[in-house]
């Protein structure tokens, strides 16, 4: 590296550092190269590359090319100048025009007496993929996170874009053991080093807009960190609960639930994208684009992981088929903090209101009516609604509008049509804070 760029890198990097005054783990700094050759020299790795090469009959010299490859593949090489220079550059104008994005609750006590020393894993549901740049933007002057991404991003440019902002990629549904224990000894060396982790719980996107079970996997490899000997910083659990009045891909989603023959081929799917892409683009550069509503985030207060395993002396030494269900307990405690602090968007709020009125027509002060209803039930269950100080009127005003947008709703005589067909639509967002009226089964079921 040049002298000039050398000196251009060190003041953009304390350039950031003043702006944003984020916590930068110092082990993501750490070279790729560095990362790789201590990976590479795991015991635990050579462990797993003889037992993969006497079970498959495999050559140790394939297996260690293997190793390699998963190596290559799940190491990122974090720089900072473009996690936010570029990300959140590209967020700081890509985000206010899609959505209007808030923080709608955080235990601000609570985090703020988390120790610095503490690891700290955000643990999130998954709705979109911008939940991505949806909470590293609001982090940004926090944290710099460390995202277990899908195979899904691992085409050009989008890999080489997560793998700069210190992302690793995942194989979701690929059983190899010898892939999982360098997936897993990579996770619990940054975890050992402090690195700031966010996963999504769920392990993909849920399809029915309700919260899917927890994925124990990356939580298994993340928490056996607390069995290592030596290892005694302190370490915390923070929820993170997000919803939107618009997720981009709701439909792509419901469709994945339909019969394969009823859905579309690989070629329409690119000319849908292509076609709203381009739509899209049209309506921002005429200046007639709306934001899709909001995108709301919650903080939930942090889970004391040292204290959850000292009621539980010895759990993580059980072996794994007898410790994955004794996780699981913390990954429903996690999940069940999630459900808590879900934001209540006004879509979400308005589509429940929908679907407890059959008909094709409402009118604006029926659904009024019902809209108070439900939110006498949330204040009741403790939920953090968006707009809480606005009348219902005005949550009804934001809601028309993406739902008019959609075609869900038009306005006729003294209220709106409904269309019905759209039904699956209102039930994907009214799932979303459907477990705050579970006891009084407020959605119908289809």
């Amino acid at each position: 590296m040049s002298g000039w760029l050398r000196r251009w890198r060190w003041r953009s990097i304390r350039s950031i550092r003043r702006e944003f005054g984020a916590r930068i783990d110092r082990f993501k700094r750490t070279s790729k190269g560095q990362v790789r050759a201590s990976l590479l020299a795991d015991p635990a790795v050579a462990e797993a590359v003889a037992n993969h090469a006497r079970e498959t009959g495999e050559s140790e010299t394939e297996a260690w090319r293997r190793v390699r490859t998963y190596v290559e593949e799940i190491v990122p090489s974090f720089n900072l100048i473009s996690y936010y220079r570029l990300g959140y550059g590209v967020a700081r104008v890509l985000i206010p025009l899609l959505f209007k994005v808030s923080v709608g609750y955080e235990a601000r006590a609570a985090l703020d007496a988390i120790p610095r020393d503490s690891v700290v894993l955000y643990l999130m549901n998954h709705r979109s993929n911008a939940d991505y740049v949806v909470v590293a933007y609001v982090l940004s002057g926090r944290v710099a996170l460390s995202y277990a991404v899908g195979e899904w991003a691992r085409v050009w440019p989008l890999e080489a874009v997560f793998k700069s902002f210190g992302s690793y990629f995942v194989r979701r549904r690929y059983r190899e053991p010898l892939y999982h224990r360098v997936l897993e000894r990579y996770v619990q060396l940054i975890t050992r080093n402090g690195v700031t982790q966010g996963v999504f719980l769920e392990g993909g996107l849920t399809r029915d807009g309700r919260l899917r079970e927890p994925k124990l996997g990356l939580l298994d490899y993340i928490v056996r960190v607390k069995a290592e000997k030596g290892f005694d910083r302190p370490f915390h659990i923070i929820p993170v609960a997000l919803n939107f009045d618009r997720v981009l891909e709701d439909r792509s989603l419901l469709r994945e639930q339909q019969p394969e023959s009823e859905r579309l081929g690989r070629a329409e799917q690119l000319r849908e994208v292509v076609s709203y892409v381009f739509k899209v683009s049209v309506r921002f550069l005429l200046r007639r684009a709306r934001r899709y509503g909001r995108a709301c985030v919650n903080f939930g207060a942090p889970l004391d992981v040292d204290a959850w395993l000292a009621e539980r002396p010895g759990v993580l030494n059980l072996p794994r088929e007898e410790r994955l269900p004794r996780l699981k307990e913390l990954a429903d405690e996690v999940m069940g903090r999630l459900a808590l602090i879900m934001p209540v968007t006004p879509v979400p709020l308005a589509a429940t209101a929908l679907l407890r009125h059959p008909s094709d027509h409402i009118t604006r002060g029926e659904w009024e009516e019902i809209l108070d209803g439900l939110r006498t039930t949330l204040r009741n269950a403790g939920a953090h609604v968006v707009g809480e100080e606005k009348t219902s009127s005005e949550i009804l005003d934001r809601a028309v509008i993406m739902l008019t947008l959609r075609r869900v709703v038009h306005p006729e005589g003294d209220g709106f049509r409904v269309d019905r067909g759209q039904d699956p639509l209102l039930r994907y967002y009214a799932n979303s804070i459907a477990h705050f009226f579970a006891a009084e089964m407020a959605i119908p079921a289809e």
